[in-house]
């Protein structure tokens, strides 16, 4: 399936799940996430979830990543240069939903992109080559072609893999791992 099928298969989809649906699936994904063997890191960038586009929950993330004492970073995206801006998430951050509803840190302690052990990505499908599909805006393939090379990808899915996404370009950025609710997947 091309990605614009895709997309509209899994907000379908996605639009169909009751919030108890979407919390005992987000916490199944965390426990899915204690089995990868990313812990001993330092530096965690993840999303907080966009509760309108029926996102995972990444509560549960954020305090695993927290009991596990890791700096964790969320980020501001900026919708006229495609980039987004990574701050440390600590006790006095301020989030703020911006006009798209996504929850951003007002501002704070500015994390580079070089500095990023592991990121969490949203998406809303993945095939079982670790190709992923999102909302379409590139905000993540730019993030992750600034990061180090060994910075680890880990994609977070409601939903199991798709055989094949067939419209893949150079620029997509693919997936180390995607964590579902039943397991983990490994590319």
């Amino acid at each position: 399936m091309t990605k614009v099928e895709l997309r509209k298969k899994y907000k379908t989809l996605r639009n169909k799940l009751s919030i108890n649906t979407i919390e005992d699936l987000s916490l199944a994904i965390a426990n899915q996430a204690l089995k990868l063997d990313v812990w001993q890191h330092t530096f965690y960038h993840t999303f907080l979830s966009i509760e309108e586009q029926k996102e995972i929950n990444t509560d549960y993330l954020l305090n695993i990543l927290s009991g596990k004492d890791k700096n964790i970073l969320i980020s501001k995206s900026d919708f006229k240069t495609g980039e987004m801006t990574h701050f440390l998430l600590t006790d006095g951050t301020v989030i703020k939903k911006n006009r798209y509803n996504i929850p951003e840190p007002v501002d704070g302690i500015e994390i580079l992109n070089n500095k990023v052990d592991v990121v969490f990505i949203p998406l809303l499908a993945f095939d079982t080559k670790g190709n992923r599909v999102g909302y379409g805006k590139g905000f993540y393939d730019r993030f992750l072609t600034k990061c180090k090379p060994e910075t680890i990808k880990i994609g977070l899915s409601f939903f199991e893999a798709e055989t094949e996404i067939t419209d893949i370009f150079d620029g997509d950025i693919a997936l180390d791992y995607c964590v579902t609710p039943k397991q983990v997947y490994t590319f």
